[in-house]
């Protein structure tokens, strides 16, 4: 980038001092130097109004967050119109140490209420982070569906329209994922009513779903498919390398998407050729790292981005952060898109994995043990796939029979 960028516009008010530091990180954080002018420019204005405003360091909350955008509308300005655009400043000040915290304003009604639900859940449920931002998505998903069909107008909200929203989303999703959708969903009804906002207790107009465990076959994508997967990812590039390396661990070593992005650097033992994998419930295992796989591994590191992350798998585009689970599945579907293959999610290929290697001679126990399943019963239903084994084993149809 031919050195680090400086600060080269006037910054009157609070956030002066802090310009050249705030230049330094977007520059380490692998922001081109278009973006960090940019950036700089979004810094300058916000200490220009907050000294304009008699505002110190201390003021910079949700509310005057609202006001320093609503103040960029009124002046015509079209970037930087939303509360979520100050989250990179935001998330400097905090890991500077400039502040101990500086919460993101939502925008719109809606996010207003998604961060007072939030609240609810961590400091009344006592709900963990993971779990909080599973009933968020779900609650987000149906009020951003009823803002965007006139307004909120909660205190209107029927059993109807409860009944409406699932029928129309639960078709798009797997038995288990409908069920997260109706679970979810019965938090923010129970929540909306505790606080006023509805006067039903609306949550006991959800219906169950159906328990269809064991009912149907796992179903995993045949080789062409995940051979034309992997062959979607152009490897000339660093995110086609990336995203070959995901689509290669996911299908051929059956990790979940957040295992995946949870590996870190230092979980690799390269001179034993094995990792450990962080799994549910804070397990630990260890995984042997197949020659292809790790290959994979070592090109993608070779063009990885620079960051003081220890995460293997990080973002395309600055600020280099590591992956979530929920970016994995991201990869999962472009890789499908691209590739002309009916969209699935990541746990498809875990499937996969799983069916191939009993397809391929291999035992349950053996498939138990790659899967990492603490009960040989869980993986029993994988006992379904081969269905030539399961031939010799049906009893021939009676002849005849009485009339």
């Amino acid at each position: 980038m031919g050195g680090t960028p400086v600060w080269s516009r006037t910054a009157p008010g609070p956030l002066e001092p802090f310009a050249v530091g705030y230049a330094r990180w977007l520059a380490d954080s692998g922001f081109s130097r278009s973006r960090i002018e940019k950036r700089l420019g979004q810094f300058g204005r916000l200490s220009a109004w907050l000294g304009m405003e008699r505002l110190g360091l201390e003021d910079l909350t949700a509310e005057h967050q609202r006001r320093f955008v609503e103040a960029r509308r009124a002046a015509g300005a079209r970037t930087w119109l939303s509360p979520q655009s100050l989250r990179v400043p935001l998330t400097y000040l905090r890991e500077a140490g400039i502040l101990e915290a500086v919460p993101v304003a939502p925008d719109g009604p809606a996010e207003r209420l998604l961060a007072d639900y939030r609240r609810y859940l961590a400091g009344e449920r006592g709900l963990a982070t993971h779990t909080i931002y599973q009933h968020a998505l779900v609650a987000r998903l149906f009020l951003h569906e009823r803002e965007g069909r006139g307004g909120l107008e909660l205190e209107r909200l029927t059993a109807g329209d409860v009944s409406a929203f699932l029928a129309s989303e639960c078709p798009k999703r797997s038995v288990s994922g409908a069920r997260d959708l109706v679970k979810g969903l019965r938090g923010l009804l129970r929540y909306l009513h505790l606080s006023g906002v509805i006067a039903a207790p609306l949550q006991w107009s959800v219906p169950g779903v159906a328990y269809q465990r064991d009912r149907s076959l796992p179903r995993g994508l045949p080789a062409e498919a995940v051979a034309r997967l992997l062959g979607s990812c152009d490897r000339r590039r660093t995110i086609g390398r990336r995203d070959y390396a995901v689509l290669l661990l996911l299908s051929r070593l059956g990790l979940r998407a957040g295992e995946v992005a949870a590996i870190e650097l230092d979980d690799i033992d390269w001179r034993r050729g094995e990792f450990q994998v962080r799994g549910k419930g804070a397990r630990l295992d260890r995984l042997p790292v197949p020659v292809d796989i790790g290959q994979a591994i070592v090109s993608y590191l070779r063009l990885r981005p620079g960051s003081g992350s220890r995460a293997v798998f990080l973002l395309a585009r600055a600020p280099f952060c590591p992956l979530s689970g929920q970016a994995v599945s991201g990869i999962v579907h472009r890789a499908c898109v691209r590739a002309g293959v009916p969209v699935v999610h990541a746990h498809r290929l875990r499937h996969t994995a799983a069916t191939e290697l009993l397809r391929a001679g291999g035992s349950l126990p053996e498939v138990a043990q790659v899967l990492r399943h603490r009960d040989l019963a869980t993986t029993a239903i994988y006992a379904k796939v081969d269905r030539h084994r399961l031939r010799e084993l049906a009893r021939p149809w009676p002849e005849g029979g009485a009339s």
